[in-house]
């Protein structure tokens, strides 16, 4: 198929229609997890793992799932982690217990980490010049989307299924739509969807380079699986220092293994590229910081000031359809504009930040309606939707197709470590704080942390601009 095939918009529906279900069983479980809570009897720790299950295993798959998909067939890759998320889902949603639930949860998080790399490289594939930024803004519009609606969708399931049975419609919810997605995807992906891998001639099955998958994947399970755990031990910490030696390895090791003349996991010569390797670090900051802001103002608004879950939800949704609306829009201007999309895009994320603090600060000292968050976060979600579509299609730009899955993972798994280790620590420093001071006082800390995360990708932006003006 060439890439001026109209059947290319078709492809992209379907990987949008996959993504959307994966995203929305993030943010309708967030809603859901007191109803699982007394559902099945669970403890804390149980809770705890049914995020973070899901999140570890997606992290640790996503880039050997990429790379899989590059040699091999990322139709087929995409088609098999579809069938994997679905299934999980329909074990979630019948789960008789807290442990077979995060079971499920577990093999979800492989399922969508043998997707989403799929995805990225396929719009790489089939999408050139300002279509590419385009479709890129489609997927930072689903983004958007899904997580506005996805509290909304979680509470509406739970009050029409009771505490019994609503939890149990937020993993179910994906049979309808996974099935229609995998229809779809198999009768509109090119043919073949699965080939014999592009491998290098006389040698064999080792281009395949399983044991960089093997290093790489416990690399990052050693690094993620403190800040994933609710109550680490000191000697859990120990695991940090354990996965950035397993990096160090994986990067001696995929160097010898070039040298030797087979295909890599990861072309490790796209790293002197500047605009992957800064536009990766800015996406790593950026996380380490962002995805905090929804845990934080969700837990402030219930705990501090007593909203429902459903209030609670609604807090964000006009940042998130803001965030959906200036993402279609930023991948139309980024071929026009190019990094400025993106530095634009950061400021206001800075400024929307900025302003909340000033919201909660003026609620608690002058008595200003806390509503006026539904304002100040409107900013920052504007910001969002101008950063991360449009920083995905400066970044891949200009990376070789035959490593597109894989090089969209390495920057997606950056975005998985910097969500997790930023939620750990930004969380952990609002809870330490919160017994000495107000919730105000102590949610207030937690967002200028975060916004001193996002000036930093700000920093790295403004880098690359000079970068590319030089190069130029």
């Amino acid at each position: 198929m060439t890439n001026n095939d109209p059947i290319r918009w078709r492809i992209l529906a379907v990987l949008l229609m996959a993504i959307f279900m994966s995203l929305l069983s993030v943010s309708v479980v967030n809603v859901a997890l007191a109803s699982i809570q007394e559902g099945l009897n669970a403890s804390r720790s149980d809770i705890q793992w049914v995020l973070s299950g899901y999140a570890l295993t997606f992290g640790v798959v996503l880039v050997s799932a990429g790379r899989a998909g590059d040699l091999m067939g990322r139709g087929g890759f995409f088609i098999l982690g579809l069938i994997i998320f679905i299934t999980a889902s329909i074990a979630a949603g019948l789960a008789p217990d807290a442990h077979w639930l995060n079971g499920a949860r577990f093999v979800q998080g492989v399922g969508s980490g043998f997707m989403n790399p799929q995805a990225v490289g396929m719009i790489q594939q089939y999408f050139q010049g300002p279509e590419r930024g385009r479709a890129f803004g489609l997927f930072g519009t689903t983004v958007g989307v899904s997580v506005a609606i996805g509290p909304v969708i979680g509470g509406l399931l739970i009050q029409l299924g009771g505490a019994e049975l609503g939890w149990r419609l937020t993993f179910l919810i994906n049979l309808p739509v996974g099935l229609i997605t995998l229809v779809l995807a198999f009768l509109w992906f090119p043919r073949p969807l699965i080939h014999k891998p592009k491998l290098k001639e006389h040698k064999g099955l080792s281009s395949l380079d399983p044991i960089g998958a093997v290093l790489l994947g416990l690399g990052v399970l050693a690094f993620l699986f403190p800040f994933v755990e609710s109550h680490p031990s000191g000697l859990l910490w120990l695991l940090v220092p354990v996965g950035l030696l397993l990096f160090y390895i994986w990067v001696r090791w995929e160097r010898w293994y070039t040298l030797r003349g087979y295909s890599p996991m990861v072309d490790l010569k796209i790293f002197a590229t500047s605009s992957y390797r800064n536009g990766s670090i800015i996406m790593t900051l950026y996380f380490l910081g962002m995805t905090s802001v929804w845990v934080l103002i969700p837990l402030y608004v219930q705990l501090g000031l007593g909203f429902s879950a459903f209030e609670a939800g609604m807090v964000g949704i006009p940042s998130a359809l803001l965030s959906a609306y200036s993402a279609n829009w930023a991948g139309k201007k980024v071929n026009y504009y190019g990094r400025k999309v993106v530095i634009g895009g950061l400021s206001l994320a800075v400024f929307g930040l900025l302003a909340s603090i000033a919201v909660v600060m003026l609620h608690e000292y002058v008595g200003t309606s806390i509503w006026w968050l539904l304002v100040s976060l409107g900013f920052f979600g504007l910001g969002q939707g101008s950063v991360i579509s449009p920083n995905q299609t400066l970044t891949l730009a200009e990376v070789p197709l035959a490593y597109a899955g894989s090089s969209g993972a390495i920057m997606q798994t950056g975005q998985r470590i910097g969500t997790s280790v930023g939620i750990a620590v930004i969380t952990a420093l609002v809870f330490t704080l919160q017994p000495y001071s107000s919730w105000s006082i102590a949610v207030s800390f937690g967002l200028l942390t975060i916004t001193f995360t996002v000036l930093l990708a700000l920093a790295m932006a403004f880098k690359d601009l000079r970068d590319r003006r030089v190069k130029g």
